[in-house]
């Protein structure tokens, strides 16, 4: 008779489980801690990070998500709030230490309830209740886009504590005048705004250049460097001898059949410089190749041209010119060349640019960023593309909240009075959703060096009396109407941001057993970092 009190495995050796609590437990410390890795980021006060990879290479920055990147985080509950940051990222472009922070918040506060025998799938619906009012109260708390200076102030608070403080009053306006000029009716694509860095001036001289800037330099020396009323060509195929599809050879057995084969190359060149010539283009941008013959017709007939540019700056190159991408030399004609008022090939350094600028109405702008050294270029690069998302997603919902804390105390608050109305222990997960809220006028309290028990108190307070948009003003340290001061965020932020916080933290809260196989090849042979002794 067998022995009942044997061990059965169903798993393999190299497989590690954790169960219940503990899995609980692991995931929500995972998360916490991403949380408080970038909480000291937030605000117009925050810290900024150093980080240094393998190679050396530096990165400075306080953008959250740039900050979980570059961290390479292992721990697959962490790695699930990294993809919500991104997501926010690549959804309004901003809030990315938001949605981490309060993503963080929520399963800390979750803990709580855990400790007094609230089972996760109770929690779980009192989030997903809380979230879904905390929607519809955001709706109500928002304010229409009534100016355009509103869209200079988003700008500047998305810009706020990221570098760019001395020059946001300049970067805001060329952020706003960049989107504005690319919105197609109620399409904004924020592909179609190039951002060209330059290091060694002051971030002051960055500037909006109507048209595209290329990384370049022209084919040839002999080419002239500057062409006015630019006719601008676009080609996508070689200006060169096509080589054939297949392997070929040629048989050479005189010096005359060479010469001849030689000429025949030479006259296609020349026939092919001609079409060009002759369709009135001044300046060419080639896709692919031009060859050395043709670079030397062109520069005799004072053709500027540029060689194996990108696709996608040959779409921008198109939008901001009004050309037309050519794929075949019988289709060349004048009314397919775009127009710019300069193209001129500029030196900065060792490096050159090639800048085609005062385009008629271009669907297509380049933002040239100057600064120092090329952390203070990348950094303000990050500051840059926040306040595009920014303003986008503005234009798009035409919404906008008040910003510094204020709609997370009025959210908070509401909350609670919503939470009253319901039965059950659901009630105390709208509760502790409501607190987690508060952790982001609290967090910006303490980047600024203040009391956030002083503040949070009095943000209540005030809220309690009826200020609506009171928040946290960091310029000055005072409590008072954000809207008013010029703090503005767009509801897209908050509401994206609410969202994925709410569905990454129920998800997590929603686990009980993590089964991890430890690959030979992973750090000590054993699981993600951080899920070691799990077992």
């Amino acid at each position: 008779m067998a022995d009942n009190n044997q061990p059965i495995y169903i798993l393999p050796e190299n497989v590690s489980r954790t169960i219940g609590k503990d899995a609980q437990r692991n995931n929500i410390l995972a998360a916490k801690t991403v949380s408080d890795i970038v909480k000291t980021t937030l605000g117009p006060k925050g810290m900024d990070k150093m980080l240094v990879d393998s190679s050396g290479n530096i990165v400075i920055t306080n953008d959250g998500v740039t900050i979980l990147e570059e961290m390479e985080i292992e721990h697959p509950a962490a790695k699930m709030l990294v993809d919500v940051a991104k997501t926010q990222e690549k959804e309004v472009g901003d809030g990315t230490t938001t949605v981490a922070l309060l993503a963080g918040k929520l399963l800390e506060n979750a803990e709580t309830l855990l400790d007094r025998k609230i089972h996760p799938t109770v929690i779980v619906k009192g989030y997903r209740l809380a979230a879904e009012k905390s929607l519809e109260i955001l709706n109500e708390l928002s304010l229409p886009l009534e100016r355009r200076d509103v869209l200079k102030q988003i700008a500047k608070t998305a810009m706020t504590g990221k570098g760019a403080e001395g020059n946001k009053n300049e970067l805001a306006e060329l952020i706003v005048n960049a989107v504005e000029q690319v919105s197609l009716k109620d399409e904004i694509n924020l592909e179609n705004i190039k951002i060209e860095k330059i290091s060694g001036e002051s971030v002051g001289k960055s500037e909006l250049i109507n048209g595209i800037v290329l990384d370049k330099d022209k084919a040839n020396a002999d080419m002239p460097s500057k062409i006015e009323n630019a006719k601008i060509l676009l080609v996508d195929f070689s200006l060169e001898v096509r080589n054939p599809e297949s392997e070929a050879k040629i048989s050479v057995s005189t010096p005359e059949q060479l010469d001849s084969f030689i000429a025949s190359e030479e006259k296609y060149l020349r026939n092919m410089a001609d079409s060009v010539i002759l369709s009135g283009a001044n300046t060419i941008f080639c896709q692919k190749g031009i060859d050395d013959v043709a670079q030397y017709y062109f520069a005799k007939a004072g053709i500027l041209a540029c060689r194996r540019v990108p696709r996608d700056d040959m779409e921008k190159l198109a939008r901001a010119t009004s050309g037309k991408i050519i794929s075949n030399l019988k289709d060349i004609s004048l009314d397919q060349l775009g127009v710019a008022e300069v193209v001129e090939e500029i030196k900065h350094g060792e490096n050159s640019l090639i800048y085609v600028r005062g385009c008629r109405n271009p669907k297509a702008v380049t933002i040239v960023i100057r600064g120092g050294t090329n952390h203070i270029v990348d950094e303000i690069e990050r500051a840059i593309k926040d306040g595009l998302g920014d303003v986008a997603s503005v234009l798009k919902s035409g919404k906008v909240v008040a910003g510094g804390g204020a709609v997370e105390v009025e959210l908070s608050k509401r909350l609670r009075i919503f939470a009253r109305t319901l039965g059950g222990r659901e009630q105390l997960a709208v509760e502790e959703f409501a607190h987690s809220l508060e952790s982001i006028p609290e967090t910006l309290a303490e980047n600024a060096g203040l009391d956030s028990i002083d503040i949070l108190t009095e943000l209540r307070k005030k809220h309690e009396e009826g200020g609506v948009n009171i928040g946290l003003n960091l310029f000055n340290n005072l409590i008072e109407d954000t809207f008013f001061a010029g703090i503005v965020e767009p509801l897209k932020v908050k509401t994206q941001a609410i969202n994925s916080a709410s569905e990454v933290a129920t998800m997590i809260l929603r686990i009980d057993d993590v089964l991890v196989s430890k690959g030979a090849s992973q750090r000590g042979k054993g699981m993600p970092s951080g899920m070691e002794g799990m077992e």
